[in-house]
């Protein structure tokens, strides 16, 4: 009996550390190990609630900073000019990319038409925001324009 005795008390000493974590107010053990484990879950679920709704608003957020700057790359305007060719008929390599609006390709025809160049070879894209890529060449009689010239004509004509 007295063994006996003994047992439970230790039992119950063993016992006193998981009802101070669960606030368990029983005796048994499985019922005090099972309330421990509701606790856990339930904080582990209010953990996964906040979690879920922090990577919501980041989320949000993120997609908000990629429109704007998508927004602000197509209303920049980006000209590249590069000199290709021999020195006595110099051909330039034009890149230009700008927002898309109506009336983009006619502007920058003529912008090379006053410069004394021929286009030899275009490509131009109006998915999302124009593009145009072209190989320009200078007449024969003409003097050729310098890279930097030509940048600023695309420029104007764009605007």
């Amino acid at each position: 009996m007295a063994r006996v005795m003994q047992k439970r008390a230790t039992s119950r000493r063993k016992l006193h550390i998981p009802r101070s974590l669960s606030t368990s107010k029983s005796v048994r053990g499985s019922s005090i190990v099972l309330g421990a484990l509701l606790l856990y879950i339930h904080k582990l679920k209010l953990k996964l609630a906040a979690l879920t709704r922090d990577y919501c608003t980041l989320y949000a957020t993120n997609r908000q900073l990629l429109k704007y700057t998508r927004l602000l790359k197509m209303s920049q305007s980006q000209v590249r000019v590069e000199k290709i060719g021999n020195v006595a008929r110099p051909s330039f390599r034009v890149r230009v990319m700008c927002e898309k609006r109506g009336g983009r390709l006619v502007p920058i025809l003529e912008a090379f038409e006053k410069m004394g160049l021929n286009i030899m070879q275009a490509s131009v894209s109006c998915d999302r925001m124009f593009a145009m890529e072209a190989i320009a060449v200078a007449a024969a009689q003409e003097q050729p324009p310098a890279a930097t010239a030509v940048t600023q004509a695309l420029l104007e004509a764009i605007k």
